[in-house]
């Protein structure tokens, strides 16, 4: 019994342990929570927890309803939260556009290059290797990127390499 209370005195010790600044001669400075000379206590805000508070509501209601917001925490309109949607929305898509210029960029530059060898690479297979893995490489993170972005917007993905 004496064991278990010394740990817990020993555990609500350590949440609460003090911290020392310590700046050095060269500037430095140090955070410790072992006092050195020359070092100055902060005093610090106790750490606040997120869903833990006895105000917080639950997350979600009876009846299949959405889960409300904790206290003190803002709440959107349906007005307001379906023009960020639209705005969210056209974003994703501008930038679908653009990967997808890039891919035919990339997928083009591949083809060009892996039909023609550049200057010694007629005597050294392995730099042509390497210039055309790289194009391929290219090609498949922007594939990749396609697929992530049409995941996003809710899109069929389709792989075309």
């Amino acid at each position: 019994m004496k064991t278990l209370a010394f740990c817990l005195l020993l555990s609500c010790s350590l949440a609460q342990a003090e911290v020392y600044k310590y700046i050095d001669a060269n500037g430095n400075v140090t955070f410790t929570n072992v006092p050195i000379k020359g070092a100055k206590p902060m005093h610090l805000a106790p750490l606040s927890t997120y869903g833990n508070s006895s105000k917080s509501k639950p997350a979600s209601s009876a009846g299949g309803k959405p889960a409300s917001t904790p206290d003190g925490y803002p709440n959107v309109d349906n007005g307001t939260q379906n023009k960020r949607d639209q705005g969210r929305r056209k974003i994703l898509e501008n930038e679908l556009a653009n990967e997808q210029k890039a891919l035919a960029d990339a997928q083009k530059a591949y083809t060009d290059g892996a039909a023609t060898r550049n200057g010694d690479e007629t005597r050294n297979y392995q730099k042509y290797l390497d210039r055309v893995q790289k194009l391929k490489d290219a090609v498949t993170e922007r594939q990749k990127n396609v697929d992530a972005l049409r995941r996003e917007l809710g899109q069929a993905t389709s792989s075309a390499q």
